[in-house]
């Protein structure tokens, strides 16, 4: 995104902003692993890192490839959600979904809280280590019916199993302005003025609207997934 709203100022500062070296030896000091490459990740307001490392827990046989994820600030401030979050991971890991599996810290615990000095304020970050998942971004293969049935098989596979998921914080994941939950989509009206004028703010309208018109009315109507 070139642009962001106004109303999202404090989303924008709270993303982290780790240097590679520190980040590097935060999966030292925090998970005990000794990093011989490390490169950014894209993100939208957390921060990852694909990391490589030296000696990887499981011996010679084991991974040795890794996702350092940084939440940002304003995640960090609510514990039960990233809790919900890696407990959601390691249970579709367990039912063979093909997802990340979740690395332990030195102190034996799925999340770490970090501490970073910003300059003017001492800012908390929850830190997890994640497996790295190899392959290819769907946007970068050619893409035909064969993969499009493979990736329906599989989110159909995902929603199914998450209706097993249970969790006592789950009623966490229910953010009311939280502008990536389906049925937020009119928060997006604030935001078309970044696609300037043309074809594509048209559509991107349109479908809002349709949305509110025919969506919004019957919500009640359907399930809602996890």
């Amino acid at each position: 995104m070139s642009r962001r709203d106004s109303a999202q100022p404090a989303r924008a500062l709270a993303k982290p902003a780790f240097s590679d070296l520190q980040a590097s030896a935060l999966v030292e000091s925090v998970f005990g692993l000794k990093v011989f490459q490390i490169r950014p990740l894209p993100s939208y307001d957390d921060q990852n890192f694909h990391v490589r490392v030296v000696g990887a827990e499981g011996g010679p046989g084991g991974p040795r490839e890794y996702v350092l994820k940084i939440s940002n600030a304003e995640a960090s401030r609510t514990p039960e959600l990233l809790q919900v979050q890696t407990h959601a991971l390691l249970f579709l890991r367990a039912a063979g979904l093909p997802t990340a599996s979740v690395c332990r810290s030195k102190g034996g615990g799925l999340t770490s809280l970090v501490s970073a000095d910003g300059g003017s304020r001492v800012t908390s970050y929850v830190v997890r280590l994640l497996t790295y998942l190899p392959g290819s971004p769907v946007a970068e293969v050619p893409v035909g019916p064969p993969l499009l049935y493979e990736i329906g098989r599989l989110a159909a596979n995902l929603d199914e199993t998450l209706e097993k998921f249970h969790h006592p914080k789950l009623s966490c994941l229910r953010r009311e302005n939280f502008i990536w939950n389906l049925r937020n989509v009119p928060l997006l009206e604030k935001h078309v003025d970044a696609l300037g004028q043309g074809r594509n703010r048209e559509l991107v309208v349109r479908v809002i609207q349709l949305f509110k018109d025919e969506v919004l009315t019957k919500l009640k109507h359907f399930r809602e997934c996890l």
